[in-house]
């Protein structure tokens, strides 16, 4: 039957432990007092006894109460996680003693030891010229310009970054001006702009590494970037002429490069094809004489061996050379005025013809066409003297 369920017998009691209807609200002391005795039997305590024995059992229980908070405030503050990116740099009464790597660690509590977290892996970044008293620099022609670099840098070291310099960013802020200002301070105003970037550039971070692990402070330079190099406002058309005037220059330059390049190499094609020709030519020559010598020494024999013979063929060999490229014959008889003349070119062209029956009668003095029976073309028939037809 629940406790306060109607009809019950007298016995029934409150949750409180109260007996009766008629009983008001628990006591707040006795609830304590009750709560303390339980603790204190937990911890070996007696739950009955004198009072004497009561107080003794509830401040044992107090104590053990603080001893087992001290032992979870102590494991609590000693435990230290610590991220991939982190390292902890661990202090003992403020002088360093350890780094701890990433992972769960475990040290010796507040006041006795601090552990300080340095993020190692994170890229920072740094603008220098972002002001016209870091911007404006000399360079060695005495110009003035205006000019800005990006650093990014990651600590590399976390000792040297909490101990050894009290600003490690105003000291790469510092180191990176004056490393710039004496780079640009040793060229001139256009090789700064143009085509000595890269090399300041490479050369200012070197000279700001340089400086950072001279004043240990533990940072690493991971990228140095020059943003922006020009002349300032005042002179800025001034200089954009100038700029253009160079371009102007080198685009002839090349202009006239290009058009020498072209003309050089005909002239090498052509002298080229010239000294083949002439070597071609030379062995053609030498090659036709000696086989001229050849052939020469070859009739010497046979002329030795028939004199008489040979130079009948040689004449006849001479007369073919000689008529084999006239187009016109005349001949002329011994002991008579006749005259014969034979117009070779056209008959060629009549015998190409193929065509006798119209063919067409050539006449000239001394030439008479064939006419009789049993003729052919090109026969020649009797000469005729000179005044007769």
């Amino acid at each position: 039957m629940a406790w306060n369920e109607p009809g019950g017998s007298g016995n029934d009691r409150d949750p409180w432990g109260n007996r009766g209807k008629d009983q008001g609200p628990p006591d707040i002391d006795e609830v304590v007092q009750n709560l303390r005795k339980k603790i204190g039997g937990l911890f070996g305590g007696g739950g009955g006894g004198s009072s004497k024995d009561s107080s003794g059992s509830s401040g044992s229980g107090m104590g053990l109460l603080v001893i087992l908070a001290l032992v979870v405030w102590f494991v609590i503050d000693a435990s230290y996680i610590i991220e991939p990116a982190e390292r902890g740099v661990v202090l003992r009464f403020g002088k360093y003693v350890d780094t701890i790597q990433d992972g769960f660690n475990m040290r010796l509590p507040r006041p006795f030891e601090k552990v300080v977290r340095v993020n190692v892996d994170n890229i920072r970044k740094l603008s220098v010229g972002t002001t016209s008293a870091e911007s404006l620099m000399l360079t060695q022609d005495e110009n003035i310009i205006d000019i800005e670099f990006n650093v990014q840098y990651k600590i590399k070291n976390a000792r040297d970054y909490v101990f050894n310099d009290m600003s490690p960013d105003v000291s790469l802020r510092q180191a990176t001006e004056s490393a710039v200002r004496e780079i640009v301070g040793k060229n001139k105003m256009n090789f700064v702009i143009t085509e000595g970037r890269d090399v300041i550039v490479t050369r200012a971070q070197q000279l700001v590494q340089e400086t950072l692990d001279s004043y240990g402070t533990g940072l690493v330079v991971t990228e140095f970037n020059m943003q922006d190099a020009q002349p300032p406002e005042q002179v800025q058309d001034a200089f954009d002429d100038a700029v253009k005037a160079r371009e102007d220059e080198e685009r002839f330059k090349n202009e006239a490069e290009a058009y020498a390049r072209d003309v050089i190499g005909k002239a090498q094609g052509v002298a080229q094809r010239q000294v083949l020709d002439a070597e071609g030519y030379k062995s053609r020559v030498i090659e036709s004489a000696a086989g001229e010598s050849a052939r020469f020494t070859n009739l010497l024999k046979e002329y030795e061996k028939a004199p008489e013979v040979t130079r009948e063929r040689l004449y006849i060999e001479a007369m073919e050379s000689v008529l084999g490229n006239s187009t016109k014959i005349m001949t002329d008889t011994q002991g008579g005025n006749n005259i014969m003349y034979l117009p070779l070119d056209q008959i060629m062209k009549q015998s190409r013809r193929g065509n006798t029956d119209q063919q067409q009668d050539i006449w000239a003095p001394g030439f008479v066409a064939p006419t009789g029976p049993g003729s052919s073309p090109g026969q020649i028939n009797e000469p005729r003297g000179r005044g007769g037809r």
